[in-house]
């Protein structure tokens, strides 16, 4: 799906709450070019008891905006019931939240039901680090026909005290757009960040990693909404927040500095290649290390060598200029796989001693 702006906004309430609040909040995020709102009908809450939309009646408000302003329309479907009455009331566009697409059987049961029906589909990332399951849902929608599909980042829940409400993990995001380098991919700050004095900041960082846009939530109200109160912008501030944005390129239009970027991006290319060779031969070192532990009866981990390893990787990272942190954790893994090489040395040894 080609966007025709950057940032492309998809902005509104986080719930359509009652038709006042509806059109007022999309009237002025229209008035300031905003072109879709969003606005969720079905609230899929965590435990019952709390608001959960106002469902089915909610449907006709959006469509009161999309006759009235102009503007695009677009809310959650989270089965195939709610694809049909979306369809039935002529939405623009509906999303999937990040619980249905952690759900195989929904994503493919609203795949099945939005196939060949022209109606663009956003896709949220799953409330997992998954990056093949975010990936499947969006295969599942092409498989059968849903040719519009943006992307939406929202981050993921996190386990400990953290700013956010949500850690970005940005890497997944990027990760994604690497598979489907044509597919739009905007940033939802508001569940990113879970306050509104986040937005600003995390919208920013979204434009300086390339994606194209934003899914913001916004309510004439923000301290009187039913849901996620804190997390809301007013439109006057979303549109001052917008309006601030500094908005990089995404490609390099200049000749001399594109000439620069491709000299250079060419020497990390080979740097690369260099890096993957060196790590094959420390693998195949890693290999002969476990053939002279299984044949001396030696335990794969040896905690004393390994501190040592840390301890002069620390040192070399130091005097390099490099974050100590950062080459810890590539070295993490280098060693975390090395040891994966020694098991199976020694577990295919053992397999063979059994068959024989």
């Amino acid at each position: 799906m080609k966007l025709d702006s950057r940032p492309y906004v998809i902005a509104g309430p986080c719930s359509a709450e009652s038709e006042a609040q509806v059109m007022e909040t999309a009237r002025a995020l229209h008035e300031g070019g905003i072109g879709v709102l969003r606005a969720g009908l079905w609230k899929p809450r965590t435990r019952p008891g709390c608001f959960e939309g106002v469902g089915q009646r909610g449907l006709e408000w959006l469509a009161r905006v999309k006759n009235e302003l102009g503007m695009k329309v677009c809310t959650e479907v989270a089965c195939r019931e709610h694809v049909q009455k979306c369809l039935d009331a002529g939405i623009d566009m509906v999303w999937i939240g990040a619980r249905t697409t952690a759900n195989p059987f929904l994503t493919q049961e609203i795949a099945q039901a939005l196939g060949g029906k022209g109606v663009p589909v956003i896709v949220k990332n799953p409330v997992s680090r998954d990056l093949d399951l975010w990936t499947g849902a969006i295969e599942r929608l092409m498989r059968e026909g849903v040719e519009d599909i943006i992307a939406v980042h929202r981050g993921f829940p996190v386990e400990q005290e953290s700013l956010y409400r949500n850690d970005p993990g940005w890497s997944v995001a990027l990760d994604l757009h690497a598979r489907f380098p044509q597919m739009p991919l905007l940033c939802d700050p508001s569940h990113m960040g879970g306050d509104r004095k986040y937005v600003r900041k995390l919208s920013q960082r979204a434009m300086d990693l390339g994606f194209d846009g934003l899914m913001v939530e916004s309510h004439c109200r923000p301290q009187e909404a039913l849901s996620d109160p804190d997390q809301q912008l007013a439109p006057s501030e979303l549109l001052e927040m917008v309006s601030s944005l500094n908005l990089p390129s995404v490609c390099c239009d200049d000749e001399k500095s594109a000439g620069e970027l491709n000299s250079l991006r060419l020497k990390i290319d080979d740097l690369d290649a260099r890096l993957v060779g060196i790590l094959s031969e420390r693998m195949e070192l890693s290999r002969k290390i476990g053939e002279v532990k299984k044949s001396g009866n030696v335990s794969v981990v040896q905690s004393g060598r390994w501190n040592e390893v840390v301890s002069h990787i620390t040192e070399l990272a130091e005097s390099y200029h490099l974050n100590p942190s950062t080459v810890r954790k590539i070295f993490d893994n280098i060693h975390e796989a090395s040891i994966a090489e020694q098991n199976s040395i020694i577990s295919n040894d053992e397999q063979n001693q059994d068959k024989a």
